[in-house]
């Protein structure tokens, strides 16, 4: 029987636009890749669960890339998948080669990408014929940010919501846990079939996206966990702040997609009272950024924010990139953190897989 291949890309997300908090994602041009290998021609394997995999790119060597494949997070969520299928190892002679561009813990989505590759592995491995609409179903009984996951999964602008799931469910050991969630990681097989995702968990709308509009992404040399950048933020908000984040995602989501762009709209569309105020502490020099970086005096520059919950910088712009960048990398040098920069575009596809 000759060897099964494919290919599978997943982009990065850039997730809480403005004042999206949990609601509105991005996808762009940086990639998890997965090259895939199953060898069905013999059944022996000295693999555990059948699986090997191989790693480059960024992060690689770290102690974060664990290449075990009942700790990796790619291998644990595909197996969680196909357990839900009743299979509880990978196909013999699996060999999976990631190579990822998306940095780590910078608020550029890599959870949600590693993710989504994991349920479209578990689909593609145990031949299941998934819809994306129910992989998001998958995606969400694990991760459970919809802006990161659906923007990744469906490319484009996406709004998103998540329906509230049953907490005895998601208590079950047999889910893994992606590392924005709490410990333990999840996933173990207890040879029960785990909780099965109900169908329609979260929904999303694409909203419509200038082709003027282009994408500078300033990554700071330290990483920001989720859960720490979740621990700064109150419990409760004022009605005032509410109303304020409301006011201008409703604006935003048209405004992104007017050609020519607004800048004045755009600019003050991209406020936002909800978590960046209260994340300046954990990232030096992000509230100089935001106060000075403006289109009135940075010529094609719409709007400016973090970039998920940090610590990555977005700023949509028209024209101008470079000194764009130049200019928000050097209030950070000014706080004595090194970046670095990419110019990126929507990903429009999200999500692919290639035979």
């Amino acid at each position: 029987m000759r060897n099964e291949t494919y290919n599978t890309e997943v982009p990065c997300s850039s997730a809480n636009i403005g004042p999206g908090f949990d609601v509105a994602g991005i996808a762009l041009t940086r990639f998890l890749e997965l090259q895939v290998e199953i060898n069905r021609s013999n059944s022996a394997s000295k693999a555990p669960l059948n699986c090997t995999i191989t790693y480059q790119g960024e992060g690689q060597g770290s102690y974060e890339i664990d290449l075990a494949p009942d700790r990796n997070l790619l291998t644990r969520v595909a197996l969680y998948v196909l357990r839900c299928h009743d299979q509880h190892e990978f196909p013999s002679q699996t060999s999976i080669l990631v190579k990822n561009d998306i940095p780590l813990g910078r608020g550029l989505g890599s959870s949600g990408a590693a993710v989504v590759a994991g349920i479209m592995l578990g689909n593609e491995v145990g031949n299941l014929g998934l819809s994306k609409d129910r992989m998001l179903d998958f995606c969400l009984m694990i991760e459970r940010h919809p802006d990161n996951v659906a923007a990744a999964l469906y490319g484009g602008f996406v709004g998103t919501y998540l329906s509230d799931l049953d907490p005895e469910d998601m208590a079950r050991k047999e889910i893994p846990l992606s590392e924005v969630l709490p410990a333990p990681a999840g996933g173990i097989d207890t040879g029960l079939r785990p909780p099965i995702p109900p169908l329609g968990i979260g929904r999303y709308m694409k909203f419509p996206w200038s082709p003027a509009i282009k994408a500078i992404v300033i990554i700071p040399d330290f990483e920001v966990s989720t859960a720490k950048a979740r621990e700064v933020l109150p419990t409760h908000y004022a009605r005032a702040d509410a109303v304020f984040n409301m006011q201008r995602i409703a604006i935003l989501t048209h405004a992104l997609g007017q050609f020519p762009p607004n800048p004045d709209l755009i600019y003050s569309a991209m406020q936002d009272a909800i978590h960046q105020p209260y994340r300046k502490e954990l990232i030096p020099g992000l509230a100089e950024i935001l106060q000075s970086v403006k289109p009135k005096t940075h010529l094609g520059l719409l709007g400016i924010c973090l970039s998920g919950a940090g610590p990555t910088i977005l700023a949509l712009a028209t024209e101008n990139f470079h000194h764009i960048a130049r200019e928000i990398i050097s209030k950070f040098e000014e706080a004595e953190v090194k970046c670095r920069w990419s110019l990126l575009e929507l990903a429009e596809e999200g999500a692919t897989v290639e035979r």
